[in-house]
């Protein structure tokens, strides 16, 4: 059974607040931000302003679970993470 729009949100917005509390975290983290993302991108209730800041956040996934250094280049997005948590607590 597939998680509501709501938990979604919750589960994307947990896993970037850990991310920039704790300056770090698993390559399992970015792959279930990449899964969450493209199902708010097809969901109809998702705010089209908010689109563009998922490209944004799949795009630091990828560069994440791709990277020999992962807890670096959570640390490099700092500022990044703190303004989608953010964004994301505005659209919500």
């Amino acid at each position: 059974m597939p998680i509501q729009y709501h938990d979604q949100v919750n589960l994307l917005k947990d896993i970037l607040s850990e991310h920039q509390s704790e300056c770090c975290g698993t390559v399992a983290e970015c792959e279930q931000l990449e899964r969450v993302i493209k199902s708010l991108m097809v969901n109809s209730n998702t705010n089209p302003n908010v689109k563009n800041m998922l490209e944004d956040i799949y795009t630091y996934s990828q560069s994440g679970k791709n990277s020999t250094e992962l807890n670096q280049h959570i640390q490099s997005h700092q500022e990044q993470l703190s303004q989608w948590v953010e964004d994301i607590n505005t659209y919500s």
